[in-house]
C-alpha cells in the first residue's frame, strides 16, 4: 500500500516488482490463519488507509500457487498489468475474504483487472508455469536469503527496511511488536526514501 502510494512520483525511474515467494515451498501452511488473522490488525492500525478487513469466510485458501502463476503468465506480455493483478490480488484476500487459491477466484481477479483470462486459465494448468514459480521462489531463498515475506531488496541485494513494526511470533502467535514509528500518511517520507535509495544506492563499503 504505502510503496503504491509512493510508485507514481517515480514512474519511469524506478520500478518495483514484485517476485514469487510461495511459503507453502518451504513445507509451511500457505497462509497460517491464526498468525495471519492476528496480523491482520496490526497492519490495520499502521495504515487506515489499506482496505484491510477480517476473512469472515470459511473458505481459506490452502494454496497461493495460483495467485503466483497467473501473476508470473500476465508478466509475460504486459508487466505493468501484472503488477495491478498482484496488487488485485492481495487486495481480494486482505480486503474481500476471496479464496485465493481457487483458480475460478483468480480467473474472475484477472477478469477485473482487464487480463487475458484465456492466457491465464492455461497458465494455471501448465506445469511450466507451476516450476517457473518454483524457480523464482528457490532463486529468491538461496541468491537472496529470503526467508520470509515481505522483504524488499533493491537488485544489487540491497535490503531495504519498510516503516513498518514487525510482529514477532512464536508458535503461529504474534508474542511482540516492534516500535511503531509512523502511521499512515506520517510514512509517507520515509517510504519515499526508499525510492531514492533505488535511484542513488549507496556505495559497498570497501572490504578491509
Amino acid at each position: 500500500m504505502r510503496l503504491r502510494q509512493i510508485e507514481p512520483e517515480y514512474e519511469g525511474r524506478v520500478r518495483v516488482r514484485t517476485r514469487a515467494f510461495p511459503l507453502e515451498l518451504f513445507g509451511r501452511p500457505a497462509a497460517p490463519r491464526g498468525l495471519l488473522t492476528e496480523e491482520w490488525w496490526v497492519a490495520a492500525v499502521q495504515e487506515p488507509a489499506a482496505k484491510f478487513s477480517a476473512f469472515t469466510h470459511d473458505d481459506w485458501p490452502t494454496t497461493t500457487l495460483p495467485a503466483f502463476m497467473a501473476v508470473h503468465a500476465v508478466e509475460k506480455t504486459d508487466a505493468h498489468l501484472a503488477h495491478l493483478l498482484d496488487f488485485r490480488i492481495r487486495e481480494a484476500f486482505f480486503a474481500e475474504s476471496r479464496n485465493i487459491g481457487k483458480p475460478d477466484v483468480i480467473l474472475d481477479l484477472v477478469r477485473e483487472a482487464g487480463g487475458d483470462v484465456p492466457l491465464v486459465e492455461r497458465a494455471l494448468r501448465d506445469d511450466s508455469v507451476r516450476e517457473a514459480v518454483r524457480a523464482e521462489w528457490d532463486r529468491g531463498r538461496k541468491e537472496f536469503g529470503v526467508r520470509g515475506t515481505p522483504t524488499l531488496m533493491l537488485e544489487d541485494k540491497t535490503r531495504l527496511h519498510l516503516p513498518i513494526a514487525e510482529p514477532r511470533a512464536k508458535d503461529g502467535h504474534i508474542i511482540s511488536i516492534g516500535a511503531i514509528t509512523c502511521i499512515g500518511d506520517a510514512c509517507r517520507e520515509a517510504t519515499r526514501q526508499l525510492f531514492e535509495q533505488a535511484l542513488h544506492p549507496r556505495p559497498a563499503a570497501d572490504s578491509p
